[in-house]
């Protein structure tokens, strides 16, 4: 019997698990939109709200402890510094499921998840740092 295990396991190690979840918040929080299963959108949204609610509270311990559980600054320094006052007077539901049909090779579910009041112009932007290359060198 399954009593007290929470969460889908998804047919991954915990590891594995862990690394996915890290992925799937940094490409939402990078594009605001993201198109993957419905189980693990499901299972995305906890983790992704609970980080937004996180960053609410914007200190140096945040900053770090989002950046341990994401592994990217770049996406940490945009949760601290454009979602989360942007969800300042919001409780809770930073995130929308929305069910987009079924994948055509393994007929497997497919959802966008976004989150609420996204910025449409974020789609498809790199929101990390700019590295600029001998080219743009000799542009400039």
């Amino acid at each position: 019997m399954r009593h007290n295990m929470s969460g889908r396991k998804l047919s991954r190690t915990s590891t594995h698990r862990k690394a996915l979840f890290a992925n799937l918040t940094v490409a939402l929080v990078k594009h605001e939109q993201i198109k993957t299963t419905l189980p693990k959108a499901k299972e995305l949204r906890p983790y992704i709200e609970k980080l937004i609610t996180k960053a609410r509270d914007n200190t140096l311990h945040t900053r770090r402890y989002l950046i341990a559980m994401l592994g990217d600054e770049a996406a940490a320094a945009k949760l601290l510094d454009v979602l989360a006052p942007r969800y300042a007077q919001r409780p809770g539901g930073y995130t929308r499921i929305l069910k987009a049909g079924f994948r055509k090779g393994d007929a497997a579910a497919v959802a966008m998840i976004e989150l609420v009041d996204r910025d449409i112009t974020a789609k498809g932007k790199d929101s990390g740092p700019v590295h600029n290359t001998e080219e743009q060198a000799l542009a400039a």
